[in-house]
């Protein structure tokens, strides 16, 4: 029997870019083969459910995870491998805060049903059907996974030791987090592994272009403008998240001429991201009137929601709130 420590990696409800952030690491991920056995990745082998459920309780020593929960099939292999691992990790942003599969709480699932199976313009089903967790077809009957009323951060369905921050992580975190593990040096347990607690402009090249402080009455969106690549994104009116943001991704958006979105999520002490971001935001405008704030806003964030809260809207203090107001 290998004498080696076991890890796993499983994909939720993601784009499965955090699963190319492993195979990314190229013949380094050969550096990790030779230290542990993989005995769980679906999407890379021929791995099945029951090869985790034949492990002993705590078997593996690490299992990463990567996506949201979103249905009962994926809360439920989170929990197995929960039981199965004596650290699970959530591994990107879905993970860790809920990601973009998270903006989807801002809908029921009443909504998002109808648009997908009724109501969108590419979509033909005179019979209005809708999938149901159990199917009868031509006397043949299957299951499929129940589709929740929200989506949920993993740390919202099973206990978590540590995160790996991005979306996806990049190649570095990812090497460092796996050096980290095997070290034998754990941060403590709720740690951000892998990126710093600095935010991002310490490690942004335009850093220096960035004055002290920054006052606007004119803001731009990236879609409609294109900005200077020597200046720094903030005082050209683009709203970059990097004064509020994890550093750890070398910047890697704004080298690319593209404001900070937030992937790499909060820094620590902070406990609503998207509000944090939103205050920081508003503190820009140079405004005293409600009138021309409410038409910048308006103008510059015509959906606020998917701007501060695009990678952490399922942990959200306000999203909370309102969920267990109704009942939820």
């Amino acid at each position: 029997m290998s004498e080696k420590p076991k890890i796993a990696l499983y994909w939720c409800a993601s784009c499965g870019g955090c699963e190319e952030a492993v195979v990314d690491l190229a013949e380094d991920i050969l550096q990790v083969v030779e230290k542990a056995e993989i005995v769980f990745w679906p999407v890379a082998m021929d791995f099945k459910r029951k090869d985790v459920e034949n492990l002993k309780d705590g078997e593996i020593l690490v299992s990463f995870i990567n996506g949201a929960v979103r249905t009962s099939e994926q809360e439920e292999m989170v929990k197995l491998l929960r039981k199965k691992s004596k650290i699970v990790i959530a591994f990107g942003s879905c993970s860790y805060t809920g990601g973009v599969p998270g903006l989807a709480n801002s809908y029921s699932k009443e909504e998002i049903m109808n648009y997908y199976y009724k109501e969108g313009i590419t979509v033909f089903n005179p019979e209005d059907k809708k999938p149901t967790p159990q199917v009868i077809e031509k006397n043949f009957a299957f299951e499929i996974p129940e589709f929740y009323d929200r989506v949920y951060a993993l740390d919202q369905v099973i206990d978590v030791d540590y995160y790996i921050p991005g979306c996806a992580p990049t190649k570095n975190v990812v090497k460092n987090s796996i050096t980290t593990l095997f070290s034998g040096n754990l941060p403590p347990k709720g740690s951000v592994i892998g990126a710093n607690n600095k935010a991002l402009c310490n490690e942004c090249p335009l850093n220096d272009t960035k004055p002290e402080k920054i006052l606007l009455k004119e803001f731009k969106r990236i879609d409609r403008n294109q900005p200077e690549s020597d200046k720094c994104l903030l005082i050209q009116g683009f709203a970059c998240l990097g004064p509020v943001t994890r550093g750890g991704c070398e910047a890697l958006c704004v080298k690319a001429n593209y404001p900070c979105t937030g992937c790499f999520g909060p820094l620590d002490g902070v406990k609503d991201y998207g509000a944090k971001a939103l205050s920081f935001l508003a503190s820009l405008i140079d405004s005293n009137n409600e009138e021309e704030i409410e038409k910048i806003l308006k103008e510059w964030m015509p959906n606020p929601l998917a701007i501060v809260y695009k990678y952490s809207l399922p942990k959200s203090l306000i999203f909370e709130t309102k969920i267990k107001k109704n009942g939820g």
